[in-house]
């Protein structure tokens, strides 16, 4: 199911495409629902987790001079790795509080470039491509930018344009969010890349949700 409507990749759409009508750089957007599953990571986390609890129990017990019998010790840690694997296999969502921040931001940000590249924004003649994406899940923004335009364009415009898209996102407003964003990036864009006169539209005007 799309996180927004018909009618907002329309207005979208028409965002950019205004935008783009005033400066020769090229503006592509993409709304990620997760950059990962983070099953594998969550499921190593989890089994770390239970092997400390396990340990914990052990000495424990061997404090308090409480005997367990090993297979019934070993058949309960079986079972315990086996519904939380379980666990985070039905429960997607749940694997996100398993992952530590700096991992979740990592993958959202290979994600955005991937989908920089995979998109051939870095392909436009005068490198002049800016991608914008929000990954949801990791509650994550970015701008990635081609070189035509890091060269002008300082972080703390691009760090502007990603708190705009990060504030409307925690609001689940992405709509708004995405309005904001692009006739932000377009202004800094037309002041850096004025439209000339063959203004080719190298890229398709609209959002992309994965």
């Amino acid at each position: 199911m799309s996180v927004m409507s018909d009618n907002d990749h329309a207005r979208i759409a028409a965002a950019i495409r205004d935008a783009e009508s005033r400066t020769s750089g090229e503006i592509y957007a993409v709304l990620a629902r997760s950059s990962d599953t983070y099953f594998f990571v969550a499921g190593f986390a989890v089994t770390v987790g239970i092997l400390i609890a396990a340990i914990i129990v052990a000495l424990a017990a061997h404090w308090y001079w409480f005997t367990i019998s090993l297979p019934f010790f070993g058949l309960a840690i079986l079972a315990a790795f086996a519904t939380a694997i379980l666990l985070l296999w039905l429960i997607p969502g749940l694997s996100l509080r398993f992952v530590p921040k700096r991992i979740l931001y990592q993958r959202a940000h290979l994600n955005a470039v991937q989908q920089f590249l995979t998109r051939n924004v870095h392909l436009t003649e005068k490198r002049t491509g800016i991608l914008l994406f929000v990954s949801l899940a990791e509650r994550y923004a970015e701008v990635v930018a081609d070189a035509g335009i890091n060269a002008k364009v300082g972080q703390d415009e691009w760090n502007g344009i990603v708190t705009i898209l990060t504030d409307h996102a925690a609001l689940e407003d992405h709509a708004s969010g995405f309005l904001k964003a692009i006739q932000q990036a377009g202004h800094l864009l037309e002041t850096h890349f004025p439209a000339g006169p063959d203004n080719v539209n190298e890229l398709d005007d609209h959002l992309v949700e994965l």
